[in-house]
This record gives C-alpha cells, structure tokens and sequence, in this order.
C-alpha cells in the first residue's frame, strides 16, 4: 500500500511540476505580449491568443492578470525572447526559444546541459536552417459542424498542412507568414481552438536506435525544465 501511494504521488507531483512550468511559460508570453501591444486583449491580438491558450490548459484567473501587471510595472525588467542552437548527442539538431532577463545565465546553464549531456551549444545560424517556422492551430473537432467543409475554407486562408493528434483534435498548420490571417478567420467564425502558436518544425530528420534517442530525449528534458527556456524543438524522429 505503501509503495502505491508513493508511485501515485510522484506522478501526482510529476504533473503539477509540469503544469507550473506550463504557467511559468504562458506568464512570460503574456508580459512579453502586454510589452509588445499593450493590455487590452481586445486591442491586443496576440495577448488575446495567449490568454485562450493558457485558459485552454486551466491557468487560473488570478496568475493570468498578475502577468499582465507585471508586464505594466515600469520597473520591472522585461524579457528578452533569445533562439539558441545545439546540437545533442549523435547529430540531432536542437533549437531553443528562451525568454530571459538575464541571456548571460540562460546561455551558461544551456552550455551545461549540453556539455553534461553529451552535446554541444552551436553558434546562431548552425542548424536553425534545418527548421521551417510555422502557426499551428489545434481545434477542438468534436466541436466543430462539418470539418471536411471547414478543410476547403482552411485552404483558402493559408492551410498548408491538416492532421489529427492522438487526442482526436485537428492540427491545422499555416506558412508563418499567413499565421495572424489563420488566427482572424478562426476568431470571426468563432471556432473553438485549444490552441495556436507559432512552432519550428524540422525539414530533415534523425533516426536513431532507441538507446541513443534516450541520451538525446534526456538532454532535450533537461533543457525544457529550465526556466528561461520556453519551447525545445529537435529533429529527432
């Protein structure tokens, strides 16, 4: 009984560790937004993307406006939004989307994950030209009335690519470019969307034996559990 209830309480606080660092992330997001474009969501589109995103994963009311503060205090320092390139072990290429407001520690703990981790930190430009910036919008398809009709509409407004996760949501992807016109027509046919952000998805990919895509997966934790990093994309297939 005993061992049951500590396995049950790792996951337990497995989860809300990662669910901290879920609102860690979004509080950023919304600083950097309110910096960008002031704090009327309405006024404010991409403050108003990442208020329904961070709503979409339960971030309470009261952390999303004490964000939106802080981002308004003249006095506190605001984040610098840093892409850092590596390479972990065996060749895989890794890109790292950082908010931080001291790019002199997060580059000294991100060489130190590498270095442990059996990779190196790369310079600007080494494998960034291995990745395609993307939107990517996740909707909610039990939700929706005719997706095959909402596909050729999806077409018309920069769809380039259009799938299904292991959730049953639909994933809708767009070149970057047309991301913000994606976004405006989602809003004004009021579909319901779990999700949408800006991604990086890699043009070529690694495979790897299982043991060696263990090392890589293991430096790519490492990293997503900093605090300054926000998103880790690799080619690892």
């Amino acid at each position: 009984m005993g061992r049951i209830f500590e396995v049950r309480k790792a996951k337990m606080f497995a989860r809300w560790d990662r669910m901290a660092k879920q609102f860690t992330r979004l509080g950023k997001e919304i600083e950097i937004a309110v910096k960008q474009g002031g704090p009327d969501p309405e006024n404010n589109p991409t403050l108003r993307r990442i208020i329904q995103n961070a709503k979409s994963v339960n971030m309470p009311k009261d952390r999303i406006e004490a964000a939106i503060k802080r981002a308004m205090d003249k006095d506190k320092s605001a984040y610098e939004e840093i892409i850092y390139e590596g390479y972990a072990p065996h060749g895989v290429a890794v890109l790292i989307e950082t908010a931080t407001d001291n790019p002199t520690r997060t580059v000294a703990n991100l060489r130190m994950y590498f270095n442990r981790g059996g990779g190196s930190l790369a310079t600007s430009g080494s494998v960034a030209f291995l990745f395609k910036r993307m939107g990517e919008f996740v909707l909610e398809k039990e939700k929706l009335k005719d997706p095959d009709e909402l596909e050729l509409e999806l077409i018309d407004y920069g769809m380039e690519d259009f799938g299904e996760d292991e959730e049953g949501h639909l994933i809708v992807r767009t070149a970057f470019h047309d991301f913000g016109r994606m976004n405006e027509f989602l809003e004004q046919k009021a579909i319901p969307v779990v999700r949408a952000q800006p991604i990086y998805i890699p043009t070529s990919v690694v495979e790897l034996p299982e043991h060696e895509a263990q090392q890589v997966l293991e430096l790519v934790d490492k990293l997503e559990q900093d605090d300054d990093v926000q998103h880790v994309y690799h080619n690892l297939v």
